[in-house]
């Protein structure tokens, strides 16, 4: 099956099923909770027999195309628009479902000292998805940035004039609470919503929205940066006030970040598997408290400090936004990200790079 397979099987549905349309559905009240021995030589015959001159190297995959938010080669691209889904991090609502699967997870502080994501996929397409929380006018704003479809269940009364005035095409749970979007039994609420990636779609496609369009690619390199100024950084730790730390740590033999939350593998129910990405983008940003509530508003559009990690090195750069998109400079050059995914932490710049990431020598 290819990849996108159940997107296209998504559009196999008549309008005015599960999802009745948000605009003549009234409100319910919002879902917005501040959350918080030596070895002896081989005989001779058997050296020749394992020469490498007797070994057939592995033929190098060819590709015709190339996925646009990873890099990475694939013989056919999707059609369709990336799909951004707002994931719950607070500790009862780990470990997530589906979160292997995003090209792009931006994680950023809501209430308090506990980060939510915004996973942004596109390459590939979980089956289920969640816990889906409620959304922040930031996060809209980066989803944005992928011209995303947008799916969350709640939003902040700043997120809430945003996507009600076209700011991005949505879906919310408030609005399909049992039936697009399911609550889980093994969970209390609101860590226990849960969505299938197919109900996301027919809900979407059922308001109007376009759903297939071209991606415009992020810049890769396939072995990614190449700068002699890079730094060994092979377990980095970014910490969130002092409260709440991530952990990146590098496998060798994948070429890869394997990700824990709180010191505990971040292990994806789908896959039984550890999150692990190509590329760790840890990016400065002002921050400020704007109500009683603990709610925060964040400058994602000035640019300022950041750490790029590929391949067990950590590179000092600058962040910009362009088009939407948070990506890396140095220099005033664009830095190439490395092929695969990518997640992209947001820390406050009060504390900054230097008094929040650990590990980088």
């Amino acid at each position: 099956m290819k990849k996108y397979a159940l997107i296209g099987c998504s559009f196999c549905f008549l309008l005015g099923s599960a999802c009745s349309p948000e605009e003549n559905t009234e409100a319910p009240a919002e879902e917005d909770s501040a959350d918080h021995e030596p070895v002896q030589a081989e005989p001779e015959e058997k050296t020749v027999e394992n020469s490498s001159a007797d070994r057939e190297e592995p033929e190098e995959e060819e590709y015709d195309e190339t996925e646009p938010l990873t890099g990475e080669g694939t013989d056919e691209v999707s059609p369709y628009r990336p799909v951004a889904v707002m994931i719950n991090n607070h500790p009862k609502a780990r470990p997530q479902t589906g979160i292997n699967k995003a090209d792009i997870v931006y994680e950023v502080l809501t209430e308090g000292d506990m980060t939510r994501f915004l996973a942004v996929y596109q390459s590939e397409q979980p089956e289920e998805l969640g816990p889906v929380r409620s959304a922040r006018d930031y996060f809209i704003d980066l989803a944005a940035g992928y011209d995303s479809l947008f799916v969350a269940h709640g939003w902040s009364p700043e997120a809430k004039q945003m996507l009600q005035s076209g700011a991005a095409p949505y879906l919310n749970g408030l609005f399909h609470d049992g039936t697009l979007f399911q609550r889980s039994s093994e969970r209390q609420a609101p860590h226990n919503s849960y969505i299938t990636f197919e109900d996301a779609l027919q809900g979407l496609s059922s308001k109007g929205y376009e759903m297939e369009q071209d991606v415009s690619p992020n810049h890769f390199k396939e072995e990614g940066y190449s700068d002699s100024t890079a730094s060994e950084a092979e377990d980095v730790s970014i910490w969130y006030r002092d409260k709440y730390v991530v952990k990146f740590s590098y496998d060798e033999e994948e070429e890869q970040y394997e990700r824990s939350s709180d010191n505990t593998a971040a292990i994806d129910t789908a896959t039984d598997e550890q999150t692990a990405v190509k590329n760790i983008f840890i990016v400065e940003a002002p921050h400020r408290v704007i109500d009683d509530k603990g709610r925060r508003e964040i400058d994602l559009s000035s640019g300022g400090e950041g750490l790029l990690l590929q391949n067990g090195k950590a590179l000092t750069v600058q962040w910009k936004k362009e088009e939407g998109r948070i990506l890396p400079v140095k220099d005033g050059q664009d830095i190439p990200f490395a092929p695969g995914k990518t997640w992209i932490n947001v820390i406050p710049s009060s504390s900054g790079i230097e008094g929040s990431v650990q590990g980088v020598e």
